[in-house]
């Protein structure tokens, strides 16, 4: 079991599943979001994303990865940072957290995240990285996955490297 925090292009992650930080409706957005469906070619991405449908804030779906690196793709809605008293913090915990569970139940090995909600959804980029690192950190102290957080930005990637060096 390992976790790094590493500077990249999540979307050419050779690993078995990368994460996309999805919407409700799972549609192709901006962002982390559209870079995925660009990548993975967006009309079958879309097309098996809207055979699932919807996807709460706070859990995850799988689908095919197309034309990515990665074999699948697995969509987890964050939250809408609205100060932080609407169970922001435990909501953006529960997207990484069914994230890796989903992994684990379809035998995968290895995943890579983005940095979720800290785009257009603004929650504040260090307490985004807090989080993920708290939920990566627990579940793969119980289980056996390689797992990523791939930031694309330099100044984001500096700031996560100061809060977790060791990582």
């Amino acid at each position: 079991m390992s976790f790094e925090i590493v500077k990249g292009d999540l979307t050419k992650m050779e690993v078995d599943a990368i994460v996309n930080a999805a919407n409700s409706r799972l549609k192709m957005g901006g962002g982390v979001c559209g870079a995925i469906f660009s990548a993975a070619g967006p009309r079958k991405l879309q097309e098996e994303c809207d055979a699932i449908g919807f996807c709460d804030t706070g859990q995850s779906v799988i689908t095919k990865g197309y034309g990515l690196a990665a074999k699948y793709v697995i969509h987890t809605v964050g939250p809408v940072w609205r100060g932080g008293s609407h169970n922001e913090p435990e909501l953006l915990y529960s997207c990484y957290k069914t994230a890796l569970e989903t992994a684990r139940e379809n035998g995968l090995e290895s995943i890579a995240f983005p940095l979720i909600s800290a785009g257009i959804f603004g929650y504040p980029k260090d307490k985004a990285i807090e989080v993920a690192v708290a939920a990566i950190s627990e579940f793969i102290e119980k289980n056996e996955m390689t797992v990523y957080l791939v930031i694309f930005d330099s100044n984001i990637y500096e700031m996560a490297k100061k809060l977790f060096p060791s990582l």
